[in-house]
């Protein structure tokens, strides 16, 4: 029984007029919106997290050799190794959505942080190379669910400002992504050239970025105000009844292979064409760091326009011309094709971006989220892998470039069926 249908009457009859509040308890009480310092906490916590959601996989392709000779390791397992982070992804960033029902967003993204520091604390410290699969592993389940819970999060938190925010963080991402391929390798010889040191010095910055976090552990919903509304609709989606849906999962999931393979091998590309190891930790840097601005630049121009079609033709087409140029002159014009590369790899905040427009609810872009990552990365695993036995068999880049281009003809398709003014609710 409501408050407001009986409680007024039994108030008046029963205190004096000395109590002022009384008539107002049956009232309802109006839904406060968050704290701006709550909004100003959220902010840096999606920048923190986002910072961290690359080191662990850019750090280790500027080091991949050093790392294959201290564990021994031979082509084919360090495909395996790039083919991790995808496979994490998969599995565990379906998880996310009910995990994020039953502790709520923030504490499922707090643990992701204190996973992803435990995991690059304990990697180095390993002697084998299960036990670094396994430390790596860790590290990357964290990532995983902090993955899919971001753009879930900022359509709760910032409904009218998907592009900004979605630009914000995909933009820190970037940041964090060029940061570790850029100063990975100095760090380590700074530190005596162990690469252990290299790659254990990135757990500080996840530690950093649990505190934003423990606030919200307590909060179930994502975003005060507007609870009910996301859980009551996530049951009526059947979301593999889109054909969006299906295309935002080819498309990421293939954006996602090119960009594993492009930081797990690419600096390896550039050292067998004779570039140092560290002048290809830097051009690996600058891939990345094409993606900090237009991280922020391409996600706000995508929200403003109702077909994304054009946006991931144009992205392809730099990637093709990049592979192109890796094939023929790969330390000729080093520079050019790391900055190609870098703006094809900009279709990663264009996915983010197109997650957030492709639903009507937070309840319907935690689903779309869930199963285009998930599906995604599933799609991207074997990249990565067949890169490194196409490497080791053919002793040479060219079928694995040849690899790559291909991926990219598909990749645009998806993206334009991806890219269509619909939304999932829509089609299901």
């Amino acid at each position: 029984m409501r408050d407001d249908e009986t409680s007024p009457q039994t108030v008046t009859r029963t205190m004096s007029p000395a109590t002022p509040a009384a008539p107002r308890t049956g009232a309802p009480a109006p839904q406060a919106g968050p704290a701006p310092w709550l909004i100003r906490l959220v902010v840096v916590g999606l920048v923190l997290t986002a910072l961290n959601l690359r080191p662990a996989i850019t750090s280790l392709g500027a080091l991949l050799e050093e790392v294959r000779d201290g564990l021994h390791m031979s082509g084919s397992v360090a495909g395996v190794l790039t083919s991790v982070p995808p496979l994490c992804f998969a599995v565990f960033g379906i998880m996310a959505p009910r995990l994020a029902r039953r502790f709520g967003p923030g504490a499922v993204v707090c643990a992701g942080m204190v996973a992803i520091a435990a995991g690059l604390a304990i990697r180095p410290l390993v002697g084998g190379t299960a036990g670094f699969l396994a430390a790596s592993a860790l590290a990357l389940m964290g990532i995983a669910v902090s993955n899919v819970l971001m753009p879930v999060i900022v359509k709760r938190w910032f409904p009218d400002r998907v592009g900004s925010m979605t630009g914000l963080y995909s933009m820190a991402l970037a940041l964090g992504t060029s940061l570790a391929a850029a100063v990975t390798v100095p760090m380590t010889e700074a530190m005596g050239g162990s690469w252990k040191a290299g790659l254990g010095i990135w757990a500080a910055l996840a530690a950093a970025a649990i505190l934003p976090w423990i606030p919200l552990v307590r909060d179930r919903t994502g975003a005060p105000g507007q609870p009910a509304e996301h859980r009551q609709e996530a049951p009526a989606l059947r979301i593999t009844r889109s054909r969006t849906a299906w295309g935002l999962a080819c498309f990421f999931g293939l954006q996602a292979t090119a960009a594993y393979i492009t930081m797990g091998w690419m600096p390896q590309i550039f050292r067998d064409a004779g570039v140092s190891a560290g002048t290809a930790g830097v051009l690996l840097a600058v891939t990345m760091a094409m993606g900090v601005p237009l991280a922020f630049v391409i996600p706000r121009v995508a929200a403003r326009i109702k077909n994304q079609g054009p946006i991931v033709v144009f992205l392809g087409a730099c990637g093709l011309i990049g592979y192109a140029g890796l094939y023929l002159a790969p330390a000729g014009g080093a520079w050019a094709w790391a900055l190609l590369l870098g703006i094809s790899n900009c279709a990663f905040p264009l996915a983010l971006t197109m997650i957030g427009m492709r639903s009507r609810s937070g309840a319907g872009v935690v689903r779309l989220s869930a199963f285009a990552q998930s599906t995604g990365y599933l799609i991207s695993i074997p990249g990565p892998l067949l890169v490194g036995v196409l490497y080791q068999h053919s002793g040479g880049w060219g079928l694995p470039i040849a690899l790559m281009a291909a991926l990219m003809v598909p990749q645009m398709v998806a993206g334009i069926i991806a890219g269509r003014d619909r939304t999932i609710e829509d089609e299901c």
